[in-house]
């Protein structure tokens, strides 16, 4: 069933439920009252018919007198009032009839302690006085004199009499039925258009959404949970959004690492298989072969070194690595680090800078600490020519900070988005032998900050150079600043 029908049905049946529950409410209301109307109405004609008896003598004449009776009955006979009496030795003597009439027991001795009692149908079980034919409601009410019955007055009227306004109601109540199920059926069927209408509107924008397009966002005002439903939607689509841009890039760079991959395998493989050969048939003279052997020595070592960097990539980033930190002085091993790619930087006619205080207490992984050093300057000097790159270290408040700047090529915002991510190169082109050449540098980098507690920022325009800046927090501090983190 469709939901503009089932929210039809469910306002019907609300309208429905609502007006029953009223309406038998009202018509047992309605009951009541005309019972106890017409109760207190016959009451009223018995007493008044008691006190004319009681007027007319001690020897009570009224009630024998069957004219005066006949003309109060005719009188009566407008308002639909039957009147019958009854003797203080329990027969009827108005009207008369043939055959002895005369109330049960149980009633009788009930009126005769002055009690009266009301019969609501007397073609009930229950009802002292039945008849065979037309259904009475009436009132028993014993005239006494003192303690002592005089007489009975059974004054009652047709139950279709009473009942004429109950009958009324239930017609004006079916009419008001069918007159709401009407309007109900016009209402409900706005409202649920419009509420399916919305519905059907984030259908269609779900589907185009499965099909790839990434570029919907649908209007709303903010009204009610399907407008929550919507802005809801919208966030959605543009979190799929990020994300599919984000796989594409990440596809890309992948598709781009490997071609860099197979390219740096296959020339270092080339060169080794050609030397092979040359070694195999006495193709390579006698006095070239230590310099053959030594190349295919350095393409190995970089062969096991793009391996190594994926594998140790792999395990950073599944936390499978022991950090043994510790308190050290990191300026020597910055000053170690400059002495090792000093090499690196003349190659590409660059100049290392160290500025540092004697002492510099770090708390960290002295290893990877280095590594990360190591990466971050190998970086500098790929993308750097003919400029310095300086390499600072300070103490705060409760951390050590370090910086690798450079005056390089610099990067762009987008590039800066994802240097970080594995794969990345901010210039594929100007890729060259050595760390850093399969785009996973900074990825260990980033890897090894996060698990030491840390941060790791850069700040760099095209052009200009860039700034890495690592921060890493004393023992103790960093799982406080950890914690207020994840606070937030």
């Amino acid at each position: 069933m469709k939901l503009i029908y089932q929210n039809m049905l469910g306002f019907l049946l609300i309208i429905v439920t609502t007006i029953s529950i009223i309406g038998y409410s009202e018509i047992g209301y309605a009951r009541n009252q005309a019972y106890m109307q017409n109760y207190q109405r016959m009451e009223g004609y018995a007493e008044s018919l008691g006190d004319l008896a009681e007027a007319d003598g001690k020897n009570g004449t009224a009630l024998l007198n069957n004219n005066f009776l006949n003309q109060l009955e005719f009188v009566l006979h407008g308002e639909d009032v039957h009147l019958r009496i009854f003797n203080d030795k329990n027969e009827q003597i108005y009207p008369k009839v043939n055959a002895k009439v005369q109330l049960s027991k149980n009633v009788f001795a009930t009126l005769k302690t002055g009690q009266e009692i009301r019969i609501q149908n007397n073609h009930n079980e229950q009802s002292p006085i039945r008849s065979t034919k037309d259904a009475y409601t009436g009132v028993l009410v014993p005239w006494m004199n003192g303690k002592n019955l005089v007489g009975v007055a059974w004054i009652s009227s047709r139950v279709t009499h009473v009942e004429r306004p109950i009958y009324m109601a239930k017609r004006n109540l079916l009419r008001a039925l069918l007159m709401t199920v009407a309007v109900g059926l016009i209402l409900s069927f706005i409202i649920s258009y419009y509420s399916t209408k919305r519905i059907k509107r984030l259908s269609r924008a779900t589907q185009k959404v499965a099909s790839g397009n990434f570029n919907v966002q649908i209007q709303h005002k903010d009204s009610d949970e399907i407008d929550q439903l919507a802005e809801n939607f919208n966030k959605m689509v543009q979190a799929l959004k990020r994300s599919n841009e984000e796989v594409k890039a990440q596809e890309k760079r992948r598709d781009q690492f490997m071609a860099d991959a197979a390219h740096e395998m296959r020339t270092p493989l080339t060169t080794i298989n050609g030397i092979l050969e040359g070694l195999q048939y006495d193709a390579i003279p006698e006095e070239s072969k230590p310099k053959s052997i030594a190349l295919m020595q350095r393409e190995t070592k970089r062969l096991i070194r793009l391996v190594n960097e994926n594998l140790d990539y792999e395990k950073i980033r599944n936390n499978q690595i022991n950090l043994i930190k510790t308190n050290f002085n990191a300026t020597p091993i910055l000053q170690d680090l400059k002495s090792q790619l000093s090499q690196n930087a003349e190659k590409a006619n660059d100049e290392l800078e160290v500025i540092a205080p004697d002492d510099l207490p770090i708390y960290a992984d002295r290893d990877r600490f280095t590594q990360v050093m190591v990466n971050l300057v190998q970086n500098a000097i790929q993308f750097t020519h003919d400029g310095k790159i300086e390499i600072k270290g300070e103490r705060m408040v409760h951390a050590t900070v370090l910086s690798v700047k450079d005056n390089g090529i610099g990067m762009s915002k987008d590039q800066i988005k994802y240097i970080f991510e594995r794969f990345f190169k901010a210039d594929p082109s100007r890729a060259r032998m050595g760390t850093g050449e399969s785009g996973l540098g900074l990825a260990i980098v980033s890897s090894l900050i996060k698990q030491h507690g840390g941060k790791v920022t850069v700040e760099s325009e095209p052009g200009k150079g860039s700034t890495f800046t690592v921060v890493f927090y004393d023992k103790g501090f960093e799982q406080f600043v950890e914690s207020l983190y994840h606070k937030k």
